[in-house]
């Protein structure tokens, strides 16, 4: 228990501390890299591929479970100005929140950076890495999507009124599909941004030294 609140006192500092001038910067441009991710859908016969859920992923991986919260639900109304699509519900906005939270708990401080490839424990660290990625955007669908947005898109009147179980069953498909699709690119692009961070990171602590 200690640890897993470990976790939100760190990623609160990430955004008070020495760092915070960085993450701010950081969790800016993947919030905008959101936005336009947002506007490009990929619409398929039974499913709508959508992958702005990666710079929140990429938000808690780096900067842990608070600033992903956070970070949820400003792109979730800032989305929602950019690109409106019916009235404003507060509600998906703390759906946005949580689906932060997920990303930010399950994938912080888990990853690995670029000056790791000598350390004898890589190998592992990447493999549980990708298993975190896997229970983290699954945790998402079932949670986020499966639950919640279909619960709240019936009450709402989004998706026609019928028994929870079966829209549950319908909804399961398309984002079975999803997954499978979301998964690899996981994979791509989540440890390409950690290493990037990690190269940037560590370019700019010998700077700050060598001052």
């Amino acid at each position: 228990m200690k640890g897993f609140l470990n976790l939100f006192k760190q990623s609160y500092k990430e955004m008070t501390g020495k760092g915070a001038v960085r993450c701010l910067a950081v969790t800016g441009m993947l919030c905008a890299l959101s936005m336009a991710i947002e506007g490009f859908t990929i619409p398929l016969p039974f499913a709508k591929l959508n992958f702005a859920f990666l710079a929140l992923a990429a938000t808690g991986m780096l900067f842990g479970p608070v600033v992903a919260f956070l970070a949820g639900g400003i792109c979730d109304v800032l989305g929602f100005f950019i690109h409106p699509d019916g009235g404003f519900i507060p509600v998906y906005v703390f759906i946005a929140m949580l689906q932060g939270l997920i990303y930010g708990i399950v994938l912080y401080q888990k990853g690995f950076f670029s000056n790791d490839m000598q350390n004898p424990t890589r190998g592992r660290r990447l493999t549980e890495f990708g298993l975190r990625m896997v229970i983290a955007r699954m945790l998402d669908v079932v949670i986020i999507n499966l639950l919640l947005n279909t619960y709240f898109n019936m009450h709402y009147g989004f998706i026609p009124a019928q028994a929870f179980g079966e829209a549950i069953a319908a909804r399961a498909v398309k984002n079975l599909l999803e997954l499978a699709l979301d998964i690899p690119l996981m994979f791509v692009i989540l440890p390409t941004i950690m290493a990037v961070y990690g190269k940037a990171s560590k370019g700019r602590t010998s700077g700050e030294k060598a001052v």
